[in-house]
């Protein structure tokens, strides 16, 4: 049983704050701070309890069938561990970016299958939580307040996924309507969501420039004419639900327009600074769990007389994968830090991202070569790790666009003098 959900652990450390703010003047401290407030570390320990009590013990059932969690999504739609990012005019608890990768990594140590069946929505909330009108905002996002219901994020296309300039879905304007059809591919929660923010070229002129060519639009998922094709059996994260979806001649209200006409790629883009950093922290979760199953495994497991652990060869891997899952860990940190404090950081998202996923890979890879026969087994955890991991360097921009993101900033930087 869990005794507190995440909006009373809130409540109860904003009660206290207010205590301590009146009785006495708090030390700010200098520079960098690493540790976590008495808040976060409880918001960590409810969410690594609700893993290990909830998630780990189904996630390979999940692997294996590739059913949807919706069990594990509505106990955590009611202890609060989702959803945290709504604003509070819509009854969310408005958490920062830095304390949603928190959770996010903790979710993602026991399977980040279930992980991102949450996490997508947040990925298909984040538009309107940076664009939408407040009326917007209480409609679409109130809704998954008062519900357990899902968001998805409908931007790539079969022709269209690093290079989002390329995408054919049309909106045409009818009177007061938008008429969309196209076809969308590699949708998360794209069965199971009960909107869509969706992106389609506007401007018909093939040489208008990408920041004014298209538009993003919120989609009822009952509207006529929307349909989701087959889910997709993936090489990993088998529980999140991804599928193709169509448009034939959707009708969509003027008013679920976000922004206005033109400016959704500078939304669907924008979104990213704030979801890559989660993305980047669920991957590092995925490395953790990769070490700990490995430096079990290695204490338990002997050869020529002495646990393997005592090998220097399988110490050095473990010793390896200890320094990347540290440093990303600072990585996602410091990028969603950034973005909680006011700054843009595009560059920083994209390096935690891109580094993340790349150190998950190998923490994945390597424990799979510490357990040796076994890992290459189903009936133990790391063969799993290791297909799942691979989608971190795919989704939510390929290692390649972060790199490309990287040194197109590096450079810039460099073009002007430097900082």
């Amino acid at each position: 049983m869990f005794r507190m959900s995440l909006s009373q652990v809130i409540s109860r450390s904003v009660r206290q704050a207010a205590v301590r703010s009146f009785s006495s003047q708090a030390a700010v401290p200098n520079g960098y701070n690493f540790q976590l407030s008495e808040t976060q570390r409880e918001m960590q320990e409810l969410a690594r309890k609700f893993t290990r009590e909830e998630i780990i013990p189904v996630a390979a059932e999940h692997d294996r069938t590739g059913k949807f969690p919706w069990e594990i999504v509505k106990k955590a739609w009611g202890l609060g561990l989702m959803n945290g990012h709504i604003p509070q005019h819509c009854g969310g608890l408005e958490c920062g970016i830095f304390d949603g990768c928190m959770v996010a990594e903790e979710l993602a140590y026991g399977c980040t299958g279930i992980k991102t069946a949450m996490e997508g929505s947040g990925l298909g909330q984040m538009p309107v939580i940076i664009a939408g009108t407040k009326e917007q905002q209480k409609k679409y996002l109130g809704r998954l307040i008062d519900e357990p219901l899902l968001a998805a994020y409908c931007v790539t296309e079969p022709g269209a996924g690093s290079d989002v300039s390329a995408i054919k879905t049309r909106a045409e304007k009818k009177g007061n309507e938008w008429v969309i059809n196209g076809t969308k591919m590699w949708i998360t929660n794209g069965g199971v969501a009960n909107w869509y923010f969706v992106l389609a070229r506007t401007n018909p002129d093939p040489k208008a420039p990408t920041s004014k060519a298209f538009t993003g639009f919120i989609v009822e998922r009952d509207t006529p004419g929307l349909t989701p094709g087959r889910k997709e059996m993936n090489m990993g994260q088998r529980a999140s639900d991804t599928r193709m979806i169509t448009f034939e001649d959707v009708r969509v209200p003027q008013e679920n327009v976000l922004l206005g006409e033109g400016q959704g790629f500078k939304i669907a883009m924008g979104a990213f600074d704030k979801t890559r950093p989660p993305v980047a922290s669920g991957a590092v979760g995925l490395a953790q769990r990769a070490l700990d199953e490995a430096t079990k495994y290695a204490l338990e497991r002997k050869t020529f007389g002495k646990p393997i652990a005592e090998h220097q060869a399988v110490a050095f891997l473990l010793a390896d994968m200890a320094i990347g899952i540290e440093t990303a860990r600072l990585a996602w940190m410091k990028a969603a830090w950034a973005v909680d404090n006011g700054q843009r950081n595009t560059f920083l998202a994209s390096i935690a991202k891109c580094y993340a996923a790349d150190v998950a890979n190998k923490c994945a890879t390597d424990a799979v070569q510490i357990f040796g026969g076994c890992g290459f087994n189903t009936e133990y955890p790391v063969e799993k790790l290791m297909r799942d991991a691979k989608i971190y360097q795919i989704y939510e921009g390929t290692a390649q666009i972060q790199r490309m993101i990287i040194s197109r900033a590096l450079l810039s930087e460099a073009q002007q003098g430097g900082k």
